[in-house]
């Protein structure tokens, strides 16, 4: 997907439409900053965003992936195309997102072992021993509350009987027993329990 030719696409149709960027983000309950972003090519429009946006432009999604209009038989190779395209946006993305995970994870954890290590050894006040231990915990409890966050959002849990993919509620994955980024929960669709593979796209 070519970023500039979309910011420029994006561009040509608010001003069609008479919008500036201002109205056209307040429409969308966004700032303008995020319209000239995409309109420059630094950024693009959240998938969450795309149908309102595409609805004011008078576009179709598809034609904003694109970054022109099509004509109607070339229409469902360009289609096909620019989903193939979102998929792997996607998996990208969510594999920087469990990347980020990993380097979360190890680093409150190392912070917390070199505070119990310093709080043990290295240092006789019992208050500041006291206040290392307090210290490193909080920083692996609050590291681990991001780590599971992060392994939420970043794609979906694939039920090991029917195969459906799904994001659970956070409940649910924080209270489920797991190995690795595998977790022992309930498939909405089929009902049954088993270990629920992470995987990084629909």
């Amino acid at each position: 997907m070519d970023q500039d030719k979309i910011g420029k696409f994006i561009a040509e149709c608010r001003k069609e439409k008479s919008f500036t960027q201002a109205a056209l983000a307040e429409q969308l309950g966004i700032t303008d900053r995020a319209v000239s972003k995409w309109e420059r090519g630094k950024n693009m429009p959240d998938l969450s965003i795309m149908p309102d946006l595409c609805e004011l432009l008078g576009i179709s999604v598809n034609e904003l992936l694109t970054g022109e209009h099509i004509e109607m038989e070339d229409y469902r190779n360009t289609a096909e195309q620019n989903l193939l395209e979102l998929t792997k946006k996607e998996m990208l993305n969510n594999k920087k997102l469990l990347s980020l995970e990993k380097v979360i994870g190890y680093t409150s954890t190392v912070s917390f072992m070199l505070l119990i290590f310093s709080a043990s050894f290295a240092v006789d006040d019992v208050k500041w021993r006291v206040g290392m231990i307090l210290m490193g915990s909080i920083i692996l409890a609050t590291g681990m509350v991001y780590c599971l966050r992060i392994e939420h959002d970043a794609g979906y849990y694939q039920c090991p009987n029917c195969g459906w993919k799904y994001v659970p509620s956070m409940k649910a994955v924080f209270l489920a027993p797991h190995m690795g980024l595998s977790r022992k929960m309930t498939c909405p669709h089929c009902g049954k329990r088993g270990y629920h593979k992470k995987v990084l796209t629909k």
